[in-house]
């Protein structure tokens, strides 16, 4: 069920209706309601891969009860390996296998031997990568002793399956969300205006500014070699503005949804466009993936405390299982391990969290350097893209060479006015607004003909600008 579809928007207020109805002096009704409604969201697709979901949140429900009741550290790591091994074992088969079969009989013919082995059919079940970093953080900081084993098994699987983020995201962490379940959850009017104005504008992102990028993205990567290199960096420039609304505006979408129902959940954006070098821009986007990898792997491996060697190890580990992490493809662990190189530099001459503070804070404009500083990391984020969104490494290299050649000066053949001046229009909104958790948060200083006149003008644009339905990207992560 997309959220910008006809199904979600007759969902979403069926389910709001009934779970107020029930009223938060009965929480469990309430969380069973939420539990039930999700595993409808997410049975929309495909109801047999609930049982993956269900067998997840069974395991780790009972691994976390065990943990609670024994303090023999031998006991306690083999039930956190158990739970680490049945996640990323699901994880692994479904996402991975034909993969490493691929690449193993690849590496076979490259040394002249044919090895028969066969692939299989096998269907990828949206969101598994997001549900099961969700559910393994539980396991890990019961684990940790950071939180406390939950009896409440209807509340464990609501958290689960929480449908808002459930298949793209963010990536909720059980210490924030789980006990969000246990608590009594009453209706605030302000809370809800503030959720549909943050779903307002994830839909304008994803509706009006990625869905229209990607069709010039699509056709102009799709055709790279018709086009010149001006044209084909212009194709990387409307890729990047693509994966940005459709996967930022999904967040927005899911975060305004949860606060309808009472829930709070984390940041996963804050204008990473706007960054002024490579680590601002990984603090800034996918936030709720990078904390992941930093607090789970990066930490565990030993940070950056050790000397150069195991800072450069640790580094090349988290952005290569990053980028690992978003598909079965060379060119994502490519784009991984080329945001380690862009981040060494700054890694090394501990220049890494200089970049802190909002750009320009308190000012209209920003300086000229750091208009340099954000349209270098821009650049260097643009030519990382081409390696996610191309079919494959050689499509890639191929694309940045043709990209980058004589014909790189040359007149623009495709130059989509209108879509160019939304996108315009879109970096303004996000510049003015960009103290704010999103875009549009904080305009009560515009009054109120002026305010509803910007929603009404956004609500104008997705009818005028709705193209072909284009599915999240980040549903097949």
């Amino acid at each position: 069920m997309l959220f910008n579809s006809l199904e979600f928007f007759i969902f979403l207020p069926v389910v709001f209706v009934l779970y107020w109805i029930i009223g938060s002096k009965h929480l469990k009704a309430q969380n069973l309601l939420i539990a039930v409604a999700s595993y409808t969201f997410y049975g929309w697709w495909d109801w047999r891969f609930l049982s993956l979901i269900l067998f997840s949140s069974l395991v780790d429900y009972s691994i976390g009860l065990s943990l609670g009741k024994t303090e023999n550290s031998s006991k306690r790591k083999l039930l956190l390996w158990i739970s680490i091994c049945v996640n990323l074992g699901f994880l692994g088969f479904f996402k991975y296998y034909n993969f490493f079969i691929d690449s193993l009989i690849n590496s076979f013919t490259f040394f002249g031997k044919e090895l028969s082995l066969n692939t299989l059919n096998i269907i990828l079940p949206v969101g598994i990568s997001f549900y099961t970093f969700q559910t393994l953080s539980y396991t890990i900081d019961v684990y940790n002793k950071k939180l406390k084993p939950t009896k409440n098994f209807i509340g464990f699987m609501a958290f689960v399956s929480f449908f808002p983020q459930l298949v793209a995201g963010p990536i909720e962490r059980a210490t924030n969300l789980l006990p969000q379940f246990s608590v009594e959850r009453s209706f605030k009017y302000q809370n809800a205006i503030d959720g549909l104005r943050q779903m307002l504008w994830g839909l304008f992102k994803k509706v009006v500014i990625a869905d229209n990028c990607a069709k010039y993205a699509n056709m102009i990567f799709n055709n790279h070699t018709e086009y010149n290199g001006s044209t084909l960096l212009l194709g990387a420039f409307f890729f990047a503005f693509q994966i940005y609304g459709d996967f930022s505006g999904y967040s927005d979408i899911a975060i305004g949804v949860s606060r309808l129902f009472g829930f709070n959940l984390k940041r996963n954006f804050a204008f990473p466009y706007f960054s002024r070098d490579i680590a601002e821009f990984w603090r800034r986007w996918h936030i709720s993936l990078s904390t992941w990898f930093r607090d789970y792997l990066y930490i565990p491996l030993g940070g950056s405390r050790g000397g150069t060697k195991m800072k450069l190890r640790n580094t090349f580990i988290i952005f290569i299982v990053s980028g690992f992490w978003h598909g079965a493809n060379w060119t994502f662990i490519v784009w991984g391990a080329l945001n380690a190189i862009y981040f060494l530099p700054l890694l090394l001459t501990n220049k890494n969290r200089v970049n802190t503070n909002l750009v320009a804070e308190g000012r209209y404009l920003p300086s000229l350097k750091e208009l340099a500083q954000m349209s270098v990391t821009f650049f260097m984020t643009l030519i990382a893209w081409v390696f996610f969104r191309a079919d494959n490494v050689t499509h890639a290299f191929d694309y940045l060479q043709n990209t980058f050649d004589s014909s790189l000066f040359s007149t623009v053949e495709i130059f989509p006015t209108t879509i160019l001046t939304l996108l315009l229009f879109f970096i303004i909104i996000e510049w003015i607004g960009r103290s704010g958790e999103y875009a549009i948060e904080r305009i009560d200083w515009l009054n109120k003909p002026l305010r509803w006149s910007l929603y009404l003008l956004l609500i104008i644009l997705m009818f005028a600008f709705t193209g072909e339905e284009q599915q999240f990207i980040y549903f097949q992560f």
